[in-house]
Order: structure tokens, then C-alpha cells, then sequence
């Protein structure tokens, strides 16, 4: 179908912008969805520079690269986690170490920003996370009562009403990476999320087959039911290997780590059946970038990219324009 094929910077934002464009450009992608992160994407700058931008711009076209996404999970994340979660400090500045309420402060502009950053780049959608107040609460002990559920989703849905505001005036749509720590991390926990927001057509998912491949859930049928909300697709796989030791929840062993149950590997490596994926965005008339994000601890990045770039275009075939028993009739 030739549907763009571009590359996450998330996992190499430790390299600068313009380096990443050249590796990525000498292998043959699209484009990139760029993280905002690193040096990638400032999104103040972004938002309020157009001399900013114009440099970005004038980087991509250099390498004869396109961009129809950003991606910020990392403030998104901030936005709608419990307060106190250590974690979150290594998302925000420094000085706001051990500040939950000024770190989802910080979060919420920082979204607000992304969206205006979004719109002068050209993308028309920003992937990312919103974050969970009730993510700790996945396995119901100590008991968790419905209140406690019902609560988190209706403290998401305040904090994320005003971004998404701002989202509505940039004419940009948000994707949110349904994942394991997010206010939705499966099927149901999705499902709930967009009747939280009354389908407000401004908020969709950013399909990420990896994440729901390991939970058990059908990455397909997930494509399928929420076609009209996948406004962005992730390509990447995942393997399951449940070997009488290791568990599904992970064991607390680092990713890559071969004793674990399931670990993240590069496209074509893992369980994820990709070609029933193609099928449902074809038969949904799905016209985005396939956008790799390569996570394999096990493998060269480099070799991992460049292979990945191979495999998406064996994978992406178009859809037929006959009916192939018509042949048959007279």
C-alpha cells in the first residue's frame, strides 16, 4: 500500500537529532516519529519558536525525511500518575525531584505545548501516555472497591480535559499508547476510557501490538474493534516463552533478561502475527505511517532498524481490488 515507514527516536534520543536523521535516511525510512525528548523536540521551543521549528524542518527535508507524528510519553506519563512514584523524577527537570504536585504541573503544560509544537511541525497526531492513578490497583489485594476504580478514571478525564482542549484547537489528535502503568493497559481498560470521555473523537489510541501480544489479548482483534480510534500504529513484536518457571507478570527481571516469561524483541522475531494486523488496517482504509519502535535488548540497534525497515515492507501489501471469483462468471 505504501504507507510510510518511519522510526520512534524514543530509544535513541541519547544520539542527537541530526545524527539520527542521517542513520535513519541512509537506511531507507520515511521518516521519524520524534520523540520529544533529547535534543529531538523541545516542545516550548516547538510551540512558540518558528525559528525552532524552521531548523527542524530544514533538517528533515535535508535527509529527505518526513514527520507525521511526535511522541511525549514521558510528560504525558506525568500527568495522571499517583503522586509520590520516584520514577517520575527522572521524566521532569531536576528541580522538581520529589514534587509530585509541580511534576504533574509540569506535565500538563508540557502537553499543552506538545499539541502547538505538533501543529506547527505538520503532524497531526501526538502518541504518548496519560499516566494512571490506579495502576497499582491492576490486582485487586489489598481490596480495591469499584469507588477506587471509578475514582481514577474520573481524575484522569479532569486532568486530561483541558490538554485535550488544547488539542481541539490545534486541530491535533492524541494516541494514546494503551500499555501496561496507563489508565488503559487492555481491551476492557480501553474500552472504559473512551466511555469516560464520552468517544470524544480527539482522543485515540496509538496501536502498539507488542503490548497487548504478552497479556494474552489478540493484537487483530483489538485493530478491529477500535478501528475508527487508531489514529497511529507502532510497529513491534513481543515473545512469550512460559517455561514452568518464569510468569507472565515478569518476575521483576530486567528486560531482555532470558529467565523472564515474555520479553520485547525486534519486528518479525516474536509471536506478534503481523500480516492479520495489515489486514485490519487495510480493511479499516489505515493510511498512517508504520512506525517502528525497536526495543530488543538481545540485538544491535543498528542491525535491529535496518532489518525492521526490511520486514515492514514485506509485511505491508496492498489490499485487493477484485473480487477473485468474479474470474469465474461468464
Amino acid at each position: 500500500m505504501g504507507r510510510p515507514v518511519t522510526l520512534f527516536t524514543g530509544q535513541w534520543a541519547d544520539l542527537p537529532f541530526e545524527q539520527v536523521c542521517r542513520t535513519v535516511s541512509e537506511f531507507g525510512y520515511d521518516g521519524l516519529e520524534i520523540a520529544c525528548w533529547g535534543d529531538h523536540m523541545d516542545v516550548v521551543k516547538g510551540a512558540t519558536d518558528p525559528d525552532y521549528i524552521a531548523r527542524k524542518l530544514e533538517v528533515l527535508r535535508r535527509y529527505e525525511l518526513g514527520c507525521w507524528a511526535l511522541g511525549n510519553h514521558l510528560a504525558g506519563q506525568c500527568v495522571g500518575d499517583a503522586f509520590g512514584d520516584p520514577r517520575l523524577d527522572g521524566f521532569a527537570p531536576k528541580e522538581l525531584s520529589g514534587d509530585g504536585e509541580a511534576i504533574r504541573s509540569w506535565g500538563i503544560e508540557q502537553m499543552k505545548y506538545t499539541a502547538k509544537a505538533a501543529r506547527a511541525m505538520g503532524a497531526q497526531v501526538v502518541t504518548g501516555f496519560m499516566g494512571s492513578p490506579i495502576w497499582k490497583y491492576f490486582y485487586s489485594f489489598p481490596a480495591t472497591s469499584q469507588k477506587m476504580i471509578d475514582d481514577g478514571y474520573a481524575l484522569i478525564k479532569e486532568l486530561w480535559t483541558p490538554i485535550l482542549d488544547v488539542f481541539d484547537e490545534e486541530g491535533v489528535k492524541f494516541a494514546l499508547e494503551v500499555h501496561p502503568g496507563e489508565i488503559a493497559y487492555d481491551y476492557y481498560s480501553a474500552r472504559r476510557l473512551l466511555e469516560e470521555f464520552e468517544m470524544r473523537e480527539t482522543l485515540g489510541f496509538n496501536f502498539d501490538p507488542s503490548h497487548l501480544q504478552w497479556q494474552g489479548i489478540d493484537p487483530a482483534l483489538f485493530f478491529r474493534d477500535f478501528a475508527d480510534r487508531i489514529y497511529h500504529i507502532h510497529i513491534k513484536d513481543a515473545y512469550v516463552k512460559l517455561d514452568g518457571r518464569a510468569g507472565i507478570l515478569g518476575s521483576h527481571l530486567p528486560f531482555g533478561d532470558a529467565h523472564r516469561g515474555w520479553n520485547f524483541v525486534s519486528p518479525g522475531h516474536g509471536d506478534v502475527n503481523f500480516e492479520f494486523i495489515i489486514r485490519e488496517a487495510n480493511n479499516a482504509q489505515y493510511e498512517g505511517p508504520l512506525s517502528v519502535e525497536w526495543e530488543d535488548n538481545g540485538m544491535d540497534r543498528l542491525f535491529g532498524a535496518k532489518e525492521a525497515l526490511k520486514f515492514v515492507h514485506t509485511i505491508d501489501f496492498t489490499p485487493s481490488t477484485v473480487i477473485f471469483d468474479e474470474a469465474m462468471e461468464n
